[in-house]
């Protein structure tokens, strides 16, 4: 009869057993949320498997994630930092290295789950009398289950939120072309080249060329502080203040200053551009212009054969809530001559050796390429970059505008 007795109460519990396997895989392929399948895990483990107290943690970027608690009374901490963790698999030990203010004391047992060699989750076990006898393979296969479709729900939802980001990025590329001019100027007073090389989908360069009036011309090049989508908006709302700017008849100062107080208020402070824009009058053959913080641009002069660099300005844009200083570059009887401007991932590409290209490599590049068509200057200089850096890639954006004016 005793032998008759054990024999129903083990059948009694496997059938309770298959019966909670049943309930929790349901759940999972049912993509129930994340809380009812904790909620059908703790209920399984407290009725059907006898278990009074249970503490389960599972691996999270880093550290161990609290989700399970009931029956404790000591105090437990909320995360399991990785390097608190020592678990030794081969031989079954564990080591929690806590303050005093915490105990794992009044657990009897501990239940690892592994994928491979890679720790998921801690499960902290104690009976609900000496008496019951836990059925140790069954808890275990059940929390790998449980963890496994834990761990599923979180790579899903990295998947969705990383097609969002995809998203999201692409939009901010389409949008980012569009500040771009569709078309350059080819014709004999003026040759335009643009190279343009974004680090990522989008980028924080930007360049521009406004054809305002037969006579005038402007043009510009910029770099936003920091990368991605942020810098690409900072740098779209930068575009439409200045283009807002350019169809008034504003100075120069007045832009370079409203430019600065429209930034600094966007930002705080925390962001900065470096901007260099200049205005070309065909009539009077002058040339203006102010460098905002800019790597210079690289001014040559067909008569004579001299280059000169373009610094005069002020500080970054953005930085401080009014411009400490500013001036405004000029030069007159200009008629036959030719602009290079840049962006400083051009400058600091580096080769195989850590070297960067720097600016000295640069201008002497263009003194001895001087007043060339900038569409086979273009051709000759990026082929010099890429005998230079080889196989490593670009580290920033690189923009780089050519402007032939005769």
């Amino acid at each position: 009869m005793i032998l008759e007795g054990q024999a129903y109460n083990k059948y009694q519990r496997k059938e309770l057993e298959l019966k909670a396997l049943l309930e929790i895989t349901q759940a999972i392929n049912e993509n129930q949320p994340e809380s009812v399948l904790l909620n059908i895990f703790k209920f399984t483990c407290l009725v059907h498997l006898e278990i009074k107290a249970m503490i389960l943690y599972v691996a999270k970027e880093g550290e161990f994630e609290k989700k399970i608690a009931h029956g404790v009374k000591g105090k437990i901490p909320a995360v399991l930092l990785s390097s608190q963790v020592i678990d030794h698999k081969e031989s079954g030990e564990l080591r929690l290295d806590l303050s005093g203010e915490f105990s794992f004391s009044e657990l009897e047992t501990y239940l690892p789950v592994y994928h491979k060699e890679k720790l998921l989750a801690l499960l902290f076990l104690k009976r609900k009398s000496d008496e019951v006898e836990l059925d140790l393979d069954f808890t275990q296969a059940i929390t790998n289950i449980l963890v496994v479709a834990l761990e599923n729900k979180r790579f899903a939802r990295r998947q969705i939120q990383q097609e969002v980001l995809n998203r999201e990025v692409a939009i901010a590329s389409q949008v980012q072309q569009m500040l771009f001019p569709s078309d350059l100027p080819n014709t004999q007073e003026l040759k335009a080249k643009v190279t343009y090389f974004p680090h990522s989908m989008v980028g924080g360069d930007y360049y521009d060329l406004i054809r305002k009036s037969k006579e005038k011309v402007y043009f510009c090049v910029a770099d936003v502080s920091g990368k991605g989508i942020a810098a690409a908006l900072l740098m779209s709302n930068f575009q439409a203040a200045l283009r807002t700017l350019l169809r008034s008849d504003a100075s120069l100062e007045v832009i370079l200053h409203q430019l600065n107080y429209t930034l600094f208020e966007n930002t705080k402070g925390e962001r900065f551009i470096t901007f260099f824009l200049g205005e070309y009058d065909f009539g009077k053959k002058r040339l203006r212009y102010v460098n905002a913080g800019h790597n210079p641009p690289i001014l040559c002069w067909e008569k004579g054969g001299k280059t000169e660099l373009l610094e005069a300005g002020t500080t970054i844009l953005g930085a401080f809530e009014q411009l400490p200083f500013l001036e405004t570059g000029e030069r007159q009887n200009l008629d036959c001559f030719t602009i290079h401007l840049y962006t400083d991932g051009l400058t600091e590409t580096l080769n195989a050796n850590g070297e960067e290209f720097g600016e000295e490599r640069l201008q002497k590049f263009v003194s001895s390429h001087m007043c060339m068509d900038p569409e086979r200057f273009h051709l000759e200089f990026f082929q010099e970059i890429e005998d230079f850096k080889g196989p490593i890639p670009l580290r920033d954006d690189l923009t780089f505008m050519s402007l032939r004016f005769s």
